[in-house]
């Protein structure tokens, strides 16, 4: 059995038009969603025992925030694999199937629409669970994936199971968006 957990980073700031799309900071609402979607996972004490992660500083901050929530550092230490940065569905299965097999809960931290359309890619159609993310895969959601697989080079489209999506809402009403129609930062 192997697990995958996707996290999208939390909700980034639009306040300085000039700076780079990679370097953009999270903002407020970013930075207590990432803290109080570690504070859901601490609950549940899940562990993970491998963590890929894009580079981009929304993301590094999102860790920090997630850390802050679990009242621990991810352990083993994330790996920055910079093709996670805006990575296609197929490049982070890609990059899944390559995990080491000594690892059965994995987490991947990184962006859309990549990481829905790897939920939708691997996940069959039906299901409640899997009508959320075909709605919206929000800022700071967590979704979490098993696979009835002895090696991650197994695992396939339409192959998991979805065991969980939160998004930070359904934690905290006041981390939901701010329009029906706000910017997917």
């Amino acid at each position: 059995m192997k697990t995958l957990t996707l996290f999208r980073h939390a909700k980034s700031s639009w306040e300085d038009p000039g700076i780079r799309d990679f370097d953009r900071p999270l903002n407020d609402k970013g930075r207590r969603a990432a803290r109080v979607m570690g504070e859901a996972l601490a609950r549940t004490a899940i562990r993970f025992d491998h963590v890929l992660a894009s580079p981009a500083r929304r993301v590094r901050e999102t860790i920090e925030g997630l850390e802050a929530g679990l009242g621990h550092a991810l352990e083993p230490a994330p790996v920055f694999e910079p093709r996670v940065y805006l990575a296609s569905a197929y490049t982070l299965l890609e990059l899944a199937q390559g995990f080491p097999d000594t690892a059965s809960r994995a987490l991947i931290i990184g962006h859309n629409p990549g990481l829905e359309d790897l939920a939708l890619l691997l996940t069959p159609p039906g299901g409640e669970l899997r009508a959320a993310i075909e709605e919206k895969y929000p800022t700071a959601t967590v979704a979490e994936l098993r696979f009835d697989v002895a090696t991650w080079a197994e695992v396939r489209e339409g192959s998991a199971s979805l065991a969980r999506f939160t998004r930070p809402r359904d934690l905290d009403p006041t981390l939901g968006p701010d329009d029906p129609l706000d910017a997917t930062s």
